[in-house]
């Protein structure tokens, strides 16, 4: 480029058509220079050469149509301290020359644009709302990375004159607000693994630092000291996040690392939420939309952190929030807050938790209500009448799937136990090569080993030489008072903690064995938070073991069929596939399947005697309520089939009289086959003024026999 372009820059005092004709005669004359006799990668090259003048020449003339624009318009820009339509326009259009790659000419006079436009619209960056001097000195420390030195020292250099001159704005007191963005800003390419930290930045850093020790203007003041402050904290910040490049292609370590690094800055609020940002886009990026997390300023409400309780309990740990010094250049305001909030609705949506959009909302419409702005009210009201109806919809279709969990175990982590949270329905097979192939990248193939069984682990057992893995499909875990005040599916699968998994084994030490020697051991485990979290992986708290007898997993698998049996009938939209395999499973008579074997092993006179007695009638009790569980699915199913479908339900009715037939037998009381679905509220009811009367379940009532008999 010749050396006159530089001139191109702020402000235009020159005939614009006489150095227009100029540069259009000298890119045209690069074209007349052709020759037939140029080989084709001279003329190619002479191409790139054509186009790149051309390029630098675009952002040349662009930078000086934008300083006659501002000079014209500087009063509009101004309004509202440089927080305005406007103004947000044309600082875009300057900031995307440093966000698309331009030749290093043009970067030059770009700098120097900037340099200017700081120097006339200072409020712009250090008062009000931080968005415009955050997202400069994002892209700034971008270039103070750059491969060519003379754009890292003139990167350096803009970087330093953004401090001066927000020393200078504050009264050469400090420059909280380019201290606060600055350190934010490293953060952010830290997290979007730009691959800062090397040399090159380190030289960058060094520049400002020389800059603020030989600036005589600013000598004796604080400032030096500062900046000073501010390059040892950004070099800290990249020293204690050298480990995230190690864990790249390991999701979980990465965000274990950066919520790290989130809590180290809880008394720093706004870099506390660059790291949660960071988590929530690794989230989105492997599909892990139900990870749920919490931004935004609950100091706007009266009841702070409470108020966001209802969504998840884990925001407790919010509270705890302290604010530095730095805090005072925050810009939070009704405004910021209503844009978090619907952010968090529009998350909410994407993850299909459609019931919590409300509890948001909640907090959003008393505001708009009281700036009377009635076409707000009216898209909330809209998102919420559709958010409704998805719950409808889901509700009777079962089709939303909320995520699977599995217990991870990790030898090589001193047996550190978690539990994941993996995307819809994710099969075990799935998370657990996903697993090996992670750890067998770390550590090499040969050295890690797969635990089949979900059995407790003995490290004595376990080679010195193998990292171990073991994976388990968890579910759940509710006890019955809270099954009863959890009645959806979506209530049971949120804000939860316990989850549960069953390992069977016999005393002869094998396995699996027959049904009167078969015991499986409960392992209830508590996680450190409640799912879903800012985390797909909780590690586990403290666990619960608790050992079944082979009578107690009768009455417990029992009691499982039943639940399962009087859940599909009182669904609104029956599953008739799901209740006819549960039936046909249920009312089998074969000698060694099915409930009957239970029956046989523990209730025949010659076996119920080896057992407590209280168990004998507990177990007793189970089999009169599965009787008349399938009595209740026989008459639902017999109410919706089709016509092609009877004699398939007279069979299936066949066999439910001689299960009802056979366990009379064993039981030696009359277990009758209930007719119609119509017996259950009787023998409900039986059984409730039995229980009130203190009367045998054996006896009659008004001369009519009971189905059940006392034990």
């Amino acid at each position: 480029m010749a050396p006159e372009r530089k001139s191109l820059t702020l402000p235009v005092s020159r005939n614009r058509g006489s150095v227009l004709h100029t540069r259009l005669h000298q890119l045209g004359s690069l074209e007349n220079a052709h020759t037939i006799n140029h080989t084709y990668s001279h003329a190619d090259s002479d191409a790139s050469l054509l186009e790149a003048n051309i390029s630098t020449e675009v952002c040349l003339t662009v930078l000086d149509t934008l300083s006659v624009f501002i000079m014209g318009f500087k009063a509009q820009l101004c309004a509202d301290l440089g927080h305005n339509p406007l103004m947000k326009k044309v600082f875009q259009v300057l900031l995307c020359f440093l966000q698309i790659p331009q030749s290093e000419t043009a970067l030059k006079q770009v700098f120097t644009s900037l340099r200017t436009f700081i120097y006339k619209f200072p409020c712009t960056f250090f008062d009000g709302r931080a968005d415009m001097c955050a997202c400069l000195c994002y892209e700034i420390l971008k270039c103070c990375n750059s491969k060519l030195s003379s754009i890292r020292s003139d990167a350096a250099h803009l970087l330093y004159f953004l401090m001066k001159s927000n020393f200078e704005y504050n009264g050469r007191k400090s420059f909280v607000r380019t201290h606060l963005q600055v350190v934010i800003a490293v953060s952010q390419l830290i997290a979007d693994v730009i691959g800062i930290g090397g040399t090159r930045f380190q030289q960058s850093l060094s520049i400002i630092n020389n800059c603020a020790n030989s600036d005589k203007a600013v000598k004796h003041t604080a400032f030096p000291s500062d900046v000073k402050d501010l390059t040892k904290r950004i070099r800290t910040v990249l020293m204690a996040t050298e480990q995230m490049k190690e864990h790249e292609k390991d999701p979980e370590m990465l965000v274990d690392l950066q919520y790290s690094l989130a809590k180290s800055y809880t008394s720093t609020p706004e870099l506390r939420k660059t790291w949660l940002d960071s988590m929530a886009k690794i989230h989105s990026k492997n599909g892990d939309l139900n990870v749920l997390r919490t931004c935004g300023s609950t100091g706007m409400f009266r009841q702070g952190c409470c108020a966001f309780r209802v969504i998840t309990p884990n925001i407790d740990e919010e509270a705890a929030m302290m604010e530095d010094v730095g805090m005072q250049d925050v810009h939070f305001n009704e405004e910021v807050l209503m844009e978090l909030l619907e952010a968090c609705a529009d998350g909410l949506w994407k993850a299909e938790r459609y019931e919590l959009i409300s509890d948001i909302y909640k907090l959003i419409i008393p505001i708009y209500e009281q700036r009377r702005d009635f076409e707000k009210l009216a898209h909330l009201y809209d998102t919420l009448h559709r958010a409704y109806t998805k719950v409808m919809e889901v509700m009777h279709s079962g089709k939303r799937l909320l995520g699977t969990f599995f217990r991870g175990f990790f030898e090589d982590e001193d047996g550190k136990e978690y539990i994941y949270k993996e995307p819809k329905f994710t099969p075990l097979s799935e998370i657990s090569q996903r697993l090996l192939k992670l750890y067998s990248d770390k550590f090499g193939q040969d050295n890690v080993k797969m635990i089949q069984d979900s059995g407790r682990v003995n490290p004595k057992d376990l080679e010195a030489k193998f990292a171990y893995i073991q994976v388990t499909h968890v579910t759940p875990y509710l006890e019955e008072k809270e099954l009863e005040e959890r009645k959806t599916d979506f209530e049971r699968s949120h804000n939860i903690r316990r989850f549960v998994f069953e390992t069977p084994f016999t005393e002869s030490g094998k396995r699996h064995g027959g049904v009167e020697e078969q015991c499986k051991r409960r392992t209830v485990l508590t996680t450190t938070h409640c799912f879903p979290y800012v985390k797909k992986r909780i590690a586990v708290m403290y666990q619960q073991h608790t050992d079944l007898s082979p009578i107690e997993v009768a009455i417990d698998e029992m009691s499982g069929k039943v639940a399962e049996l009087r859940a599909l009938c009182a669904a609104s939209e029956v599953d008739m596939i799901r209740l006819q395999l549960k039936l046909q499973g249920s009312i089998s008579v074969q000698v060694n399947a099915g409930p009957l074997a239970y029956a046989r092993a523990f209730l025949d006179d010659a076996c119920a005697k080896r057992y407590p007695d209280n168990k004998v009638k507990q177990l007793k009790e189970v089999f009169r309520q599965f009787v008349d569980a399938c009595g209740q699915a026989l008459a639902v199913n017999e109410r919706l089939i089709k016509e092609d479908q009877h004699e398939y339900h007279d069979e299936m009715k066949a066999s439910y009289k001689d299960l009802a037939r056979e366990l009379s037998n064993i039981m030696h009381e009359q277990i009758s086959a209930v007719e119609g679905g119509t017996k259950s509220s009787l023998s409900d009811s039986l059984h409730i003024f039995n229980a009130i009367s203190g009367t045998p379940t054996g006896t009659t009532l008004h001369g009519m026999p009971s189905s059940t008999s006392s034990v």
